[in-house]
């Protein structure tokens, strides 16, 4: 049975206080449910705005230090390999997001009244999901560069043609996220509150068939942002840390056979952290899918489930802006230097350490292709 748009805007009433404007893309359908709550919604509410507000302080900080850093060592005559491109593109990424952050913890304070007007809400709304995105499509990326990077060797003119290639990579990572936001944010609206005087930025779907239009963007969804790019990075990721087990064999040094196995160790982390951030926050929206396509049984506690599950779930996929710059930067050794050279050279230039760490500063994976023999400090 077909639902109206004013007809579903009277089921939310019960939950209208904890609109979160659905920062992520306004899709999920527990925002239709009728069931008493059996949770505090006001602690919900404070602990929200409070994992936002730590998510931005850090994923700002953080983030801004990683594109700072990369953006000084381009001025380095020093031969940098082309994956800190992604990793600057990345940084551009997750720092958009973080931005959008206080905007979203204004609207969870007037309990989710959305005081910025539609053209705000729609602007918004596509900022955070095209860099949410992006950041995504870029991992999956540099899974795949690092891979090859290690196994192949790259003359000059092979380097050339790579850097191109990397060059359009990040022109369609941007454009690909663009298009896969644009559905969602065409169907946002600022609606008023079937109860006060609050406006709510939602979407709203077309009264023919509701339901089918919100199931196929959540599912959508899932399909770019988990189903497609985790199988990638696990898998060339898993390829390298492979390379690096078979090559280990033919080397004695204790010194070498200890960084490939900090380098697995890393790769593991990589896989870990991308299925731990964002794994839970999709599988519950697949549960609320299923659940409004009638393939699950929903009951006011699974409804209740879903709801809370949903919503800390979005929050701990947002702390991948803060995993990111530690994982892909912080860790490696090359960008560890950078760093130094950023914020000592500035005041010891007539000293000797830039001479001293430019002598100790081994390219990598992420600045130079090595052959597996030799393996990189991921």
């Amino acid at each position: 049975m077909s639902m109206s748009a004013s007809d579903m805007e009277d089921l939310m009433v019960s939950w209208e206080e904890l609109n979160l404007s659905e920062t992520f893309s306004n899709i999920s359908s527990v925002d239709t449910m009728v069931c008493v709550t059996a949770f505090n919604r006001s602690a919900l509410l404070y602990s929200m705005c409070v994992l936002y507000t730590f998510i931005f302080v850090i994923g700002l900080a953080a983030n801004a230090l990683v594109l700072w850093v990369n953006i000084r060592a381009q001025r380095d005559s020093t031969p940098r390999h082309e994956t800190h491109m992604y990793i600057a593109h990345l940084a551009v990424a997750d720092l958009c997001v973080c931005v959008t952050l206080p905007v979203w913890v204004s609207s969870l304070a007037q309990n989710g009244h959305w005081p910025f007007g539609e053209v705000a809400c729609k602007l918004t709304h596509l900022l955070f999901s095209v860099n949410l995105f992006s950041s995504i499509f870029f991992l999956a990326c540099m899974s795949v560069d690092r891979y090859l990077s290690v196994m192949q060797h790259e003359d000059s003119e092979g380097g050339v043609r790579r850097k191109l290639i990397r060059r359009g990579v990040c022109i369609g990572v941007w454009l690909l996220a663009l298009i896969a936001s644009l559905p969602d944010t065409y169907f946002l609206r600022t609606v008023k509150s079937t109860h006060g005087d609050s406006m709510l930025c939602r979407p709203v779907y077309p009264e023919e068939n509701p339901i089918k239009w919100m199931v196929g963007v959540q599912l959508s969804f899932i399909l770019l942002g988990f189903v497609l790019p985790f199988p990638v990075i696990a898998v060339f990721y898993a390829l390298l840390a492979r390379a690096f087990t078979r090559s280990s064999s033919s080397s004695s040094s204790s010194t070498v056979e200890q960084e490939r196995r900090v380098s697995r160790r890393v790769i593991l982390a990589y896989i870990v952290v991308f299925l731990g951030c964002w794994g839970p926050y999709h599988g519950v929206l697949l549960a609320d899918a299923l659940s409004q396509l009638g393939l699950v049984s929903l009951t006011c506690g699974l409804e209740n489930v879903i709801y809370l599950a949903l919503h800390l779930t979005q929050c701990l996929s947002l702390f991948h802006c803060c995993f990111n710059p530690i994982l892909y930067n912080f860790i490696n050794r090359n960008y560890r230097y950078d760093l130094m050279k950023a914020f000592i050279f500035k005041y010891s230039t007539r000293t000797g350490l830039a001479r001293l760490i430019d002598a100790s500063n081994l390219s990598d994976a992420e600045y130079s292709a090595v052959a597996v023999e030799n393996p990189p400090q991921i």
